[in-house]
């Protein structure tokens, strides 16, 4: 992960926005590989003796979800730090940008 803008970094409450940020991030992550797992789980055939069905269906959707959520804690694909780290940039180039009124020529 790239180090923390400093202007980024001085802002009231920028660890707990960082928290924030952090957790909503590896929460999209895992919603990805959920898709990504429920993906790779309808390829597999189950022994008719044993398996199938709308339970299994059922289960299966649960194991995914799960496989993804501790997958995106434990560091998942390096989808969060990229969104981290992006809106980290963008928040330091909207607070450094100048402030133009509507017409585009002059500062408020």
């Amino acid at each position: 992960m790239t180090p923390i803008n400093s202007s980024f970094s001085t802002m009231p409450n920028a660890t707990a926005v960082m928290d924030r940020m952090r957790e909503q991030a590896v929460e999209l992550e895992g919603v990805f590989l959920n898709t990504l797992v429920s993906e790779m789980f309808k390829g597999l055939e189950t022994d008719s003796t044993f398996g199938g069905g709308h339970a299994e269906e059922t289960w299966r959707g649960m194991m995914a979800e799960q496989y993804a959520s501790e997958m995106a804690k434990a560091g998942g694909i390096g989808i969060a730090d990229q969104m981290v780290t992006h809106l980290i940039e963008t928040q330091a180039a909207q607070n450094s940008a100048p402030d133009f009124t509507a017409m585009g020529a002059y500062t408020r």
